[in-house]
């Protein structure tokens, strides 16, 4: 079967109809897939469809290309403060969901830009190595950007402008970029 990454991965499957009984409603007819890597790199996992028609193959396969949409949400929620609105009315949260959708979308295709560019990496800690940059690391690279360009759009005939060295500003962009 088709798996993450593009790779194909042979998996164990188990799959019946069964019925979802909740009390006070009629019983549903629910698909379930129970499947098991054999190379033991995933934990087991069961799986349900409430349309019968499709098969374990196809219900996996819909599990493997959601993936993507729950990093999304994830990612969201952990760094644009998705779910995490506070405002008053509903109409004012069904605004502003879009917009956090959209500056996730904007954030990441231009990270996907300064990737292309060689200039996409990862941020390493002393207690953390990441294999491949995350979420956080494409937003501290377009904050940095943004920063740069404003920084370096001022003009320097000025005469409240002070010069700094460029090593000096761009540690500060550098740490503003990962603190905000």
């Amino acid at each position: 079967m088709d798996w993450y990454g593009g790779r194909h991965k042979s998996m164990q499957v188990f799959s019946r109809t069964g019925l979802w009984h909740r009390r006070g409603c009629d019983p549903v007819a629910i698909r379930y897939a129970m499947a098991r890597d054999p190379e033991g790199r995933q934990s087991d996992a069961a799986y349900f469809c409430t349309d019968e028609r499709y098969g374990p193959e196809e219900i996996l396969k819909y599990v493997v290309q959601r993936w993507s949409v729950e990093v999304t949400f994830e990612e969201t929620r952990a760094h644009l403060g998705l779910e995490t609105q506070r405002q008053w009315s509903d109409l004012a949260i069904t605004r502003t969901t879009p917009v956090l959708l959209g500056l996730f979308s904007v954030v990441t295709l231009a990270a996907l830009r300064y990737h292309e560019a060689g200039l996409l990496s990862a941020e390493q800690t002393a207690w953390y190595a990441k294999p491949e940059p995350t979420f956080s690391d494409c937003l501290r690279l377009v904050r940095g950007r943004i920063w740069q360009a404003r920084i370096s759009g001022t003009s320097e005939d000025e005469a409240d402008v002070i010069p700094l060295p460029r090593s000096f500003v761009e540690a500060v962009i550098q740490e503003l970029s990962i603190t905000a």
